[in-house]
């Protein structure tokens, strides 16, 4: 599963649009389209994101014996 479809799922979940999220995250929504168009998100718009979902961003390894790295 792709970010931008984790992001929408998120949405989905919260009832928000991609409008409010972006409101929330201080950028146009054209700004938002355009990033999950192209998948183009960085670590700290994630915990951007995150933060203004009130949810929490994990981001880790994950060996093939079940080990986070």
């Amino acid at each position: 599963m792709t970010i931008s479809e984790q992001i929408r799922m998120l949405c989905g979940r919260l009832n928000i649009s991609f409008a409010e999220l972006a409101r929330r995250t201080g950028q146009s929504p054209q700004n938002l389209s355009s990033k999950m168009k192209r998948e183009s998100f960085t670590i700290e718009e994630l915990e951007e994101i995150a933060a203004a979902t009130n949810t929490i961003f994990k981001r880790n390894f994950i060996l093939k014996n079940g080990e986070e790295v």
